[in-house]
């Protein structure tokens, strides 16, 4: 198990003590919409952010399985709710899972998201199709809305050779097959866009977590070889995404501590890879690959960071979990009594070569 650090350990909170951004709505898994320098949009004073959210109704669990993408406005520390960002039966799967967003010059936005399932389906399945949706951005004062005739079209699919399909009719989080995830990135040498997609390798252990990269291709995209393959080390590599800093391409995931082989040999946390290219070669961050970590009284407080290109960190309230208990185990009402359901407290990195410290983020208002 890796040692805790206070350079690598974010600090303790109670995640469900946080104030929901979104009342009577579960909030999770937030990404900006980013300009195409990566820097956040901004309409109407507001930065545009997404975010994957339900009905805070039962199990926590069960949110995966009516997940949809919203739009949110935020302010400083406040929020907007600013609604779904596609109609109702838009999207090609049964639920809408993590992705990414970036907009374009002619006034629309890229949004590069996982359709989970397939549109109508009795029940929910685990086919993961990486999808794009590119609605034109209104913005009438404090209004701002995605127009909802936009098209949604399966962009990539597995291979079935590097990358194994994610087609399982049965399953659950954590216990699946991944494609899913598709986080943009513009390489600043070149200006090419790729990209990085949170995949499971056609190898023979059951451990086969990899972040695929891809590149456009006649009008499409095109699969490469993996960035990083964690083969009989762990099962998801979620959220992929790179930021560059002085330089140096530094890769990001998280992944939970019942992903590792075995489960619990590693904490759930933020880790880290850097290079001095995009295709690598790329070694791990503090030695370990480690960049922040749950506190180990609270394993599960926050999860799915993202990495801003300004170095803060974002992420989502997960569990309180007293005495290290895997709530999502749990019965509903206890599991929702400890559940966040809500933006966590930011963090920001300080990244020098190959080392890195976590430290709290300045408040918006300028006080620690």
């Amino acid at each position: 198990m890796l040692a805790e650090s206070g350079a690598t350990t974010a600090p303790v909170f109670d995640p469900a003590a946080v104030p929901r951004v979104l009342p009577g709505h579960d909030v999770w898994d937030l990404w900006p919409v980013q300009e195409e320098d990566g820097s956040t949009s901004v309409s109407g004073g507001h930065e545009l952010w997404m975010a994957l959210s339900a009905p805070a109704l039962g199990h926590p669990e069960e949110r995966h399985d009516r997940a949809r993408i919203r739009l949110l406005g935020r302010n400083g520390d406040t929020w907007q709710d600013l609604g779904n960002a596609f109609a109702d039966g838009a999207s090609p799967g049964s639920r809408e899972w993590s992705g990414s967003a970036v907009r374009r010059p002619d006034g629309t936005v890229s949004v590069y998201y996982t359709a989970a399932g397939r549109r109508g389906e009795a029940r929910p399945t685990y086919r993961q199709s990486v999808v794009e949706a590119r609605p034109a951005l209104l913005a009438d004062g404090d209004r701002i809305t995605l127009h909802q005739d936009a098209g949604h079209r399966e962009i990539l699919r597995s291979d079935g050779r590097t990358y194994l399909p994610a087609d399982e009719a049965d399953g659950a989080p954590g216990r699946i097959r991944a494609f899913r995830d598709p986080g943009w990135f513009r390489d600043p040498a070149g200006g090419r866009d790729h990209l990085l997609i949170a995949a499971s390798t056609a190898w023979d252990d059951t451990f086969t977590g990899a972040i695929a990269l891809a590149e456009p291709d006649a009008g499409g995209w095109r699969l490469l070889p993996p960035l990083l393959v964690a083969e009989g080390v762990n099962h998801e590599l979620e959220r992929p995404h790179v930021v560059v800093h002085d330089s140096r391409y530094y890769l990001f995931f998280s992944t939970q501590r019942h992903s590792f082989h075995p489960p619990g040999s590693a904490p759930t946390g933020l880790y880290g890879f850097v290079a001095p290219a995009l295709r690598g070669p790329y070694e791990p961050l503090n030695g370990s690959g480690l960049v922040i970590r749950n506190p180990a009284g609270a394993p599960d407080q926050a999860y799915a960071w993202l990495v801003l290109p300004g170095l803060d960190v974002v992420g989502f309230a997960n569990y309180r979990s007293p005495q290290g208990v895997d709530l999502r185990h749990a019965d509903a009402g206890r599991a929702r009594a400890n559940f966040g359901g809500t933006v966590a407290p930011a963090l920001r990195l300080v990244l020098e070569g190959t080392a890195t410290c976590v430290v709290p983020a300045r408040d918006p208002r300028g006080a620690r």
